[in-house]
């Protein structure tokens, strides 16, 4: 790869001149990415220092103060910790850098994200930390307090009782964990002594990711999730003992475990997993990373996923987005091909599911929930959903009840290494034979369906990075008649 040509959420480009920087061909999250700076901390950066000396010249030659994507507060935010980093680990800012540093974060202290809360705002805050320590003087001194006092604002509203991130997405919240990570490391770093309740809310957030984490040690796909965004368990955790912050063992034997405030479920039994989504979308004030995923279930068979949600490839407001925030692309229930929560413009939530009587069952690994999403339809359908993982097999139960007839169908998103061997049908289910690879070992699956008028397993596709969509199978089951309605879907290993 020449110097100039970059690659980010799989796809490249040229920066062959000072247009690219704003270039509206580009997707603006990829243009964002080219802004954050985030290859001076990364492996083996020193090999690359000149080069990152050059790249920061250009920025500044090519970037007009207060002009172009580049000084949006949120990239302005990350790009700002990004050179920060990168003079602490030893280098020197090149000829006006280190002014325009100063100039950004400036720029950045009069436009926070009080607009847009959650990460957007505590990366803000936490630019204004680092700044803030890095330079001295009245004006530093004040970026340094206001980071701080956002931070302890923020860090309570944000990072729920059970650990969780209140945007109940996975990827989200493992990249809030870094940078409370990195403000604990920065403030250290300047000798200083950071708030006991940022160490208390690292564990806490630890505890959380170790739970929603599948058996390959990557994030579950509920809301806005991708792979390659955030750092992994494993680095976050690695972090965590540099910090000599304590690092949870792995998520108990329970056969049941809830993280009641975010409102998801991870029951394991063996060598399978099953991640059960009974919480609301997020804070009701602050949508924008949901997904129509109300009830959606995702399982893993050994280190193998099987049931999946169709993850995160693209934002912005076009219908591959919508798509992919909708129901179908989910594996629950859709009734009247409408969407379990109201989802638009990219980032924008209407009326919205929400849960309710969350019952367990730990003897008997089962949790059973319903959501009000589709009571806006007529004849006010509920949609309730029993999973119970039993030592042989996991079976999921949809109930379906109504005044009137509805169409309900359902979807079972399949990962792209499952294998799907034959399909066999009777008066009364549907076997769909599967096929797995576990690390080296065969295991085959049998997905039983019962109750549905018809079911098809159907081309579909699978979005685990920004950037990259899979060809996958899904299994489709439709019920079309009178309510209430029985579905079951049994996987057995």
């Amino acid at each position: 790869m020449w110097p100039w040509r970059f690659r980010f959420l799989n796809h490249e480009a040229d920066l062959e001149s000072a247009m690219v920087w704003t270039d509206s061909k580009c997707d603006k999250l990829w243009l964002y990415n080219l802004h954050y700076f985030d290859d001076l901390n990364a492996v083996e950066a020193e090999k690359r220092t000149h080069w990152h000396r050059e790249l920061i010249e250009r920025w500044i030659e090519e970037n007009e103060a207060g002009r172009g994507v580049g000084w949006e507060p949120y990239p302005s935010s990350l790009r700002i910790v990004n050179w920060t980093k990168w003079v602490l680990a030893g280098n020197l800012l090149p000829g006006s850098a280190s002014q325009s540093l100063a100039v950004q974060t400036r720029w950045l202290s009069k436009r926070l994200e009080h607009h847009l809360p959650g990460n957007h705002l505590f990366a803000n805050a936490k630019a204004l930390v680092f700044a803030g320590l890095l330079f001295e003087g009245g004006e530093a001194e004040q970026w340094f307090s206001l980071g701080l006092k956002l931070l302890g604002r923020e860090l309570p509203e944000q990072v729920l009782p059970d650990g969780g991130n209140f945007e109940l997405s996975p990827m989200y919240h493992h990249v809030v964990l870094e940078d409370v990570m990195d403000v604990i490391n920065v403030v250290r770093v300047y000798g200083q002594m950071e708030p006991p309740e940022w160490a208390k809310a690292t564990e806490r957030m630890l505890d959380w990711a170790i739970a929603m984490v599948h058996p390959d040690g990557d994030i579950s796909f509920f809301n806005d999730a991708a792979l390659g965004v955030a750092p992994t368990l494993s680095e976050l955790c690695a972090y965590a003992v540099r910090l000599g912050i304590r690092v949870p063992k792995f998520v108990d034997d329970r056969p049941v475990v809830l993280l009641p405030h975010s409102g998801y479920v991870r029951l394991q039994r063996d060598h399978v997993v099953a991640f059960f989504d009974v919480g609301k979308v997020g804070p009701d004030y602050l949508p924008g990373h949901a997904h129509a995923d109300t009830l959606s279930v995702e399982v893993s068979v050994g280190t193998q996923r099987v049931l999946v949600n169709s993850g995160t490839s693209i934002y912005g407001t076009g219908a591959e987005r919508q798509r992919q925030r909708g129901t179908a692309a989910h594996s629950t229930i859709r009734i009247d091909r409408e969407d379990s929560s109201e989802v638009w413009a990219g980032f924008r939530v209407a009326r919205r599911a929400y849960v309710h009587d969350v019952e367990i069952d730990p003897a008997g690994a089962a949790v059973s929930a319903w959501h009000d999403g589709y009571l806006r339809l007529c004849g006010k359908p509920k949609h309730g959903r029993t999973v119970c993982l039993r030592r042989r097999e996991l079976e999921i139960r949809d109930s379906i009840t109504s005044k009137h007839n509805h169409l309900i169908e359902g979807t079972w998103h399949l990962h792209p290494a499952v294998e799907v061997v034959d399909m066999e049908s009777s008066e009364t289910s549907c076997r769909v034979l599967l096929r797995i690879l576990d690390r080296g070992v065969e295991r085959s699956l049998v997905m039983t369906i019962e109750g549905a008028d018809h079911v098809a397993v159907e081309a579909g596709t699978y979005h685990p990075e920004f950037g990259l969509s899979q060809s996958t199978h899904c299994v489709a089951f439709r019920y079309h008649g009178d309510l209430p309605v029985s579905l079951v879907s049994t996987l057995a290993f």
